[in-house]
């Protein structure tokens, strides 16, 4: 009962879209899901894509259409990364599948969210059971990469890619939300939400929800500092720096960068690649910063100290500057 409330309070949970019709930028996904909402028959379905993007939506917006307002009884949602196991195949999931449904659809659905998370013992054992209770249930299984899902699955499912959400229609749901929710947010505010989350409607909508709890007006500063990430344009200066040899001012700002939102080395990295690919420098100098970047990121993984590592990043970025 406390985990419903919980749910229930979460802006993902509370703004997922009902139907089909409120999915944008799938239209080719949606059209062929229509298809088997009017025909009342599908195949086992494979949804791959980035995190964030709507599979399990759309997989819970197609049973809603399929079966009506009393969908949870012909609907089963797994997160195969808790039940991940050959036990959970061939009890839950098979319990599941042979019994029949209720309604005027011939079958009901069950959805395995994170299905490359599943071992290769339970999908060996998850694709009998789809073979043998085809009649009764569709599976639908949703994964981020689905080159680890087992070739025999892959071949009993009709495969739905999934793309990152375009910008205008991650705006479009964000002013929404926050016209509903009589949130203020600034453009600056909604277009570090945008750069944080990089096409994941679902990591926007938390981030939002926590800055709009952290302060009455979302802008770039309470967005930035929830999410735990830096100032594009911090770091955008403090590469400029060490392009032009100044080793110490750039060391500095990246330090002082570091102790005031309290991140790793790592999370530094990641976003200098984000900027370094975007920076307006020559071409050949953009490579050789990225394989620098590269083998700065391999040694602090592989156990370096990240101030060392930093540092002598920064000082290699520095010799090119100066040798450009």
């Amino acid at each position: 009962m406390i985990k419903q409330r919980i749910r229930e309070v979460m802006w993902t949970e509370k703004y997922r879209p009902k139907t089909l019709d409120e999915i944008v930028n799938q239209e080719e996904i949606v059209e062929r899901l229509k298809r088997f909402v009017k025909e009342k028959s599908m195949p086992h379905c494979l949804f791959a894509g980035p995190p964030g993007t709507g599979k399990t939506t759309a997989a819970i917006a197609l049973a809603m259409d399929l079966f009506g307002e009393d969908y949870h009884k012909n609907f089963l949602e797994l997160n195969a990364s808790d039940e991940r196991g050959i036990d959970v195949v061939r009890t839950i999931v098979k319990e599941f599948a042979r019994t029949v449904s209720m309604g005027n659809v011939p079958f009901k659905i069950l959805v395995l969210d994170e299905a490359d998370n599943m071992t290769a013992d339970a999908q060996q054992a998850l694709r009998r059971t789809m073979e043998m209770y085809t009649s009764t249930c569709r599976f639908i299984l949703a994964c981020n990469y689905y080159t680890k899902i087992i070739e025999p699955i892959q071949s009993r499912c009709a495969l739905f890619r999934f793309m990152p959400l375009k910008p205008e229609d991650v705006k479009a749901r964000v002013r929404y939300i926050c016209n509903m929710e009589e949130v203020d947010i600034t453009e600056d505010g909604m277009e570090a939400l945008i750069y944080i989350g990089n096409g994941d409607l679902r990591k926007i909508i938390n981030t939002l929800q926590a800055a709009a709890a952290l302060s009455k007006k979302v802008d770039e500063n309470s967005v930035l500092k929830v999410a735990g990430r830096i100032s594009p344009r911090e770091l955008r200066e403090a590469l400029e720096k060490a392009l032009n040899g100044d080793f110490s001012g750039a060391r500095n700002k990246i330090m002082n960068l570091m102790f005031e939102y309290g991140l790793s080395g790592l999370d530094i990295i990641k976003q200098l690649h984000r900027e370094v690919i975007i920076l307006d420098i020559d071409e050949k100098l953009k490579l050789k910063i990225i394989e620098i970047l590269g083998e700065t990121e391999y040694r602090i993984l592989e156990g370096g100290t990240d101030d060392i590592q930093l540092n002598t990043m920064i000082a290699k970025i520095a010799l090119l500057g100066e040798n450009r």
